[in-house]
């Protein structure tokens, strides 16, 4: 198993919650690697204690390590695997050491990902210190911090990495979700399901669970991404699934989780007239489409110093410790309000949470976990109450209009493409249907009714499911990961749907 392959169980198995260090289980094993190696010279405590520079500090560390770290590289992976007794501790502060001092210069998308290599290893050789060792107390806590380091390290190394060919739509969660789609296909290969919708889906349906629910009924490997986007209207879903995606990169069943509010043709449509001024979008209109990056020819093999329980081999004990580290980014583009007719329409305070939240947090199957529980009575401390009569997105409410002919040609695409489409009304807070947005809502829940009897899509109203208590939401609109959680099973529970049983690729 290479770097990549446990940098990918790790980053699967881990999930950030709120003021909680999670603990992940991991099988470290080496592969066509000696550890003779790879031995090092000794580091004296002193030095360790020094190990614990972060690599975005100012101050240098200028303990140098001796020799060329001949472990990174494998020039010969046929060699027989060897055990031998090394001191955990100390292997540990070498390659942290390696770590801070190359983040010091480390400018490129490569650099920074051999920073998250050394931090990886140190990080195993941190925790391979023994449960009845004395430095075992002091090694716990380097590990949290080491933690920290690689996360910062594989934040920087995306920040820094190749921009995309295709240029920016002028929307940072389209570009992100659309670059880690593309990836998605080219790992995995083509979804059996595809979610879409806007940040209400992004966070409000968690695949993960979907698919476990799916296998206990029978439905069993299916694969399933989440392509929500933050500010995603029926305009914007027509696009993506029209425009910027082709009928090869989809599934054939799509889950369009959303709410009214996504359908009002009233309301200012931001993210959709930012698309639509983008590069990205001047490409998509000379018939250009993104396509999947091309592998690198001969990849370098490389070998890494992981420890190895010499008595029990296979069967390692390690662990790692993780705690809640989240880099935010700024949104600077935010309008903050909107005047019209004497009245002044402030873009959704709910729908902000969502948009400020930082995207590195996204998983792999494109799915945003959030742990924070909705509080009125400390939420408002912070946020003013929007009635929606003052609400942005519940301007001018029309559920006919641009929005209104996006969905039908969803609708119209979906079916010529053989393509089920499923339509989720997910559910939001009492708190947040005052009289305005329950009329909004009643209205909405009548015609989706009526459209799906007469065009065959499937429609799922949870709105009026008991899913609105507080504690399954991040704010007054938008679920948060407990709530995902029991979305996706309800989703999953629902015998209306045809869900495949075999792959779609």
């Amino acid at each position: 198993m290479n770097l990549l392959s446990i940098l990918s169980l790790f980053m699967r198995s881990t999930r950030r919650n709120s003021g909680v260090m999670a603990i992940v289980p991991l099988i470290i094993l080496m592969v066509g690697c000696s550890f003779k190696e790879s031995s090092q010279p000794s580091v004296s405590s002193q030095t360790a204690i020094a190990a614990s520079i972060t690599p975005n500090s100012q101050q240098l560390n200028q303990n140098k390590i001796l020799g060329k770290p001949e472990n990174l590289l494998s020039q010969n992976p046929a060699k027989s695997q060897t055990c031998i007794e090394e001191n955990p501790f100390d292997e540990s502060v070498k390659f942290a050491l390696q770590a801070s001092n190359l983040a010091q210069t480390a400018r490129s998308q490569s650099d920074w990902d051999e920073v998250a290599r050394l931090w990886l290893q140190a990080v195993a050789w941190m925790q391979a210190v023994p449960a009845n060792s004395p430095r075992r107390t002091f090694a716990e806590k380097k590990v949290v911090e080491y933690m920290r380091n690689l996360t910062y390290s594989q934040q920087q190394a995306a920040r820094s990495g190749s921009v995309s060919q295709f240029p920016s739509f002028d929307s940072e969660p389209l570009d992100k979700q659309l670059q880690l789609y593309l990836s998605y296909l080219s790992t995995v290969g083509k979804p059996d399901i595809l979610i879409v919708g806007s940040s209400r889906a992004l966070q409000g349906v968690d695949p993960a669970q979907m698919q476990q629910v799916l296998a206990q009924r029978g439905y069993r490997d299916l694969r399933i991404f989440n392509f929500g986007v933050n500010g995603a209207t029926a305009k914007v879903v027509d696009y993506i699934l029209r425009k910027v995606l082709t009928t090869d990169q989809l599934p054939k069943l799509i889950i369009w989780a959303d709410g009214v509010r996504a359908f009002n043709s009233g309301r200012s449509d931001r993210t959709y007239q930012a698309i639509m001024a983008s590069q990205g979008h001047q490409k998509i209109a000379a018939g250009i489409r993104p396509q999947l990056a091309k592998s690198e020819p001969n990849p370098q093999k490389k070998c890494y110093n992981l420890p190895y329980p010499c008595k029990e081999k296979g069967h390692s004990k390690f662990q790692f410790q993780t705690s809640n580290f989240i880099n935010s980014d700024n949104f600077d583009h935010i309008p903050k309000q909107i005047e019209s007719n004497n009245l002044i329409y402030y873009p959704s305070a709910f729908n902000s949470k969502a948009t400020l939240v930082s995207l590195n947090a996204i998983e792999a199957n494109g799915f945003l976990p959030l742990s924070d529980r909705f509080n009125p009575n400390t939420y408002y401390q912070q946020k003013p109450y929007v009635s929606g009569t003052y609400d942005g997105d519940y301007r001018g409410f029309n559920l006919g209009g641009e929005q209104a002919r996006a969905f039908d040609s969803v609708v119209a695409f979906t079916s010529s493409n053989n393509i089920q489409l499923v339509v989720v009304n997910l559910p939001i807070t009492d708190d947040y249907l005052d009289s305005v947005r329950w009329s909004s809502e009643v209205e909405f829940n009548r015609q989706m009714k009526q459209l799906s009897q007469e065009y065959g899509f499937i429609f799922i109203n949870l709105s009026e499911k008991a899913l609105k208590q507080y504690q399954y939401f991040v704010d007054p609109s938008h679920l948060n990961r407990y709530g995902a959680s029991l979305v996706a099973r309800e989703i999953a529970a629902n015998p209306t749907i045809p869900w495949p049983r075999v792959r779609s690729n």
